[in-house]
Order: C-alpha cells, then structure tokens, then sequence
C-alpha cells in the first residue's frame, strides 16, 4: 500500500523497496545457475517473475522523482544490497577498493535523498 495515515510513502523508499525485490529476483536468477543443469528452470522462473514484479511500482516513483535521480537511487540501492548479498550469502570477499567504492556510494545515496 502506498499510503499509510493518510500520507504518501516516500517515494525514495519506494525505489529502496523496488531494488529490494530486484535483488531478490536476481538472486533467484543466480541460484538457477548453480546447479548441475545449465539452468535449474524452476529458480529462474521464481526470479524471473520476482524481478519482473518491480515493474508496477515504477509507475509510481516516476511520477515523483526525475527520472536521472530514481536512475541512480535505484542503482545505488541495487548495487548495496547485492553486494550485501554476495558477501554474507555467497562468501565472497571485497578488495580496498570495492569497500571505498562502497562508502562513496552510501554517501551518494545520502546526497541525492536529501536534495532529489
């Protein structure tokens, strides 16, 4: 639901919320890809139709966001929960870098929440 008392959720939040359930889905999407088979068809379809969800809830946000910011909210919040995901699900380690780039990102992301 996007409202809540009577007020409209922050469509910010929204985007945060939409790369949730992208993240979601691509996970999904990674999990077909790990199993014997070429593609376990099952997982990919779970993705697919997680991932392709996300859809609805743009008709939303770019009505209140232009679209260069929801561009790069969207792909930054994408970006943090997959890393989020590759590092405590999948084990995978970050560089320096990766972790500056990470930071810089945050930062961005506080940025453009504040002033979009």
């Amino acid at each position: 639901m996007l409202y809540s008392e009577g007020k409209k959720m922050n469509p910010i939040m929204i985007v945060a919320l939409l790369a949730v359930v992208g993240v979601i889905g691509d996970f999904f999407i990674k999990i077909a890809g790990h199993g014997p088979r070429f593609i376990e068809i099952k997982w990919f379809t779970i993705g697919f139709i997680i991932y392709a969800s996300t859809a609805f809830g743009w008709f939303y946000v770019m009505k209140h966001i232009k679209l260069s910011s929801l561009g790069v909210i969207y792909a930054l919040t994408t970006v943090l929960f997959l890393v989020a995901i590759s590092v405590f699900y999948f084990h995978e380690k970050l560089n320096g870098y990766e972790i500056v780039g990470i930071i810089a990102a945050v930062v961005s992301l506080v940025l453009l929440s504040r002033f979009a």
